[in-house]
């Protein structure tokens, strides 16, 4: 597949639909100043070439369990192999190649807290896979659109129009549900009437049903994106150490920082876990001593670059499968 050319109007338009993934051509030809077309042909381009998909998600943390990360060392040469493996699972997302191919790092899917166990015990049991750990996320604080302050090239005020107030509550989710969200996890884009075909209720059903999911907050859409593209180049987990009275003052602090595109409370040793979007190595290593190392909470720092993502925040892989940045 030939390389695409990103130019400032691709940018404000990811920029846009990061703000809301599913607003009208129309809607964003208005903030942008553009034609109607011109904003149709620059997204169906992005989206042809494989460097762009706008996808419609559960809020994991509206349904009773944020999930897991797994850590897995697996011996040289087979990380690739566990990793598609682990990509074909419906319940896994943002599997990643770290630091080579000896780890790959994943999170697994858990909508109810009684599954989690389950769900870990269903690992693939292989003797590739050398050491498995297991990390309980416990509080997100930024990750999914709310962490794409790298992407941001427009004034708040220019794109605010396009903002999705939620009131939330509570909704009881059912057969419908889980055929939307199946869905939308391949094309949050796809119109109602493409949507109603897929899950066999009406258009009007769907319509109003979507409404309903967004209002309550436990359905978002999000980007998957080939951050190399967009000229992001150096990806990196970060897996801190902080006390626990500084853990929520830290992971507040770093959910501001715009190269922080995911940052969670966590279980184990390292109970803070982020990852950082840069262009370069040099702008990571800027963020890390200045930004970073300014921090007073955080202690110790494990550095891990991502490799390759084999797959993203949907339940299903995007064709081109090489975007960098996590999701929550």
């Amino acid at each position: 597949m030939d390389d695409v050319t990103i130019d400032e109007l691709d940018r404000q338009l990811v920029h846009c639909l990061g703000v809301d993934g599913r607003a009208s051509f129309s809607r964003i030809a208005e903030i942008l100043e553009v034609s109607d077309q011109t904003v149709a042909r620059r997204y169906r381009r992005l989206r042809s070439a494989g460097v762009l998909r706008v996808v419609g998600l559960k809020a994991r943390d509206k349904v009773g369990s944020l999930g897991w990360f797994l850590r897995m060392r697996c011996v040289p040469g087979s990380g690739e192999a566990i990793a598609d493996a682990l990509a074909r699972r419906p319940d896994t997302a943002w599997i990643q190649l770290l630091s080579g191919d000896t780890e790959v790092l994943c999170t697994l899917r858990g909508d109810a807290r009684d599954d989690r166990y389950s769900l870990l015990a269903k690992l693939p049991r292989s003797a590739r896979i050398v050491a498995v750990s297991a990390y309980s996320l416990l509080h997100l604080f930024t990750g999914g659109p709310d962490a794409l302050g790298f992407l941001q090239v427009l004034p708040e005020e220019q794109v605010e129009p396009l903002r999705i107030p939620v009131r939330g509550g509570r909704v009881e989710l059912g057969e419908l549900d889980g055929r939307l969200f199946e869905a939308l996890g391949r094309d949050g884009r796809a119109s109602h009437a493409e949507l109603a075909a897929d899950v066999g209720w009406s258009e009007s059903t769907v319509r109003r049903r979507m409404d309903q999911l967004r209002d309550v907050g436990v359905l978002y859409f999000d980007l998957e994106l080939d951050m190399s593209a967009f000229g992001f180049r150096s990806s990196t987990w970060l897996w801190m150490s902080v006390p626990p009275a500084q853990l929520a003052a830290t992971g507040e602090a770093l959910a501001k920082f715009p190269e922080v595109a995911y940052a969670a409370a966590t279980t184990g040793p390292a109970n803070l876990a982020v990852c950082a979007v840069c262009r370069d190595e040099a702008e990571f290593y800027e963020f890390m001593t200045a930004k970073v190392g300014a921090l007073a909470g955080v202690g110790r720092v494990e550095t891990a670059p991502i490799i390759r993502t084999v797959k993203q925040a949907s339940p299903t892989t995007f064709p081109r499968g090489a975007a960098r940045l996590p999701s929550g």
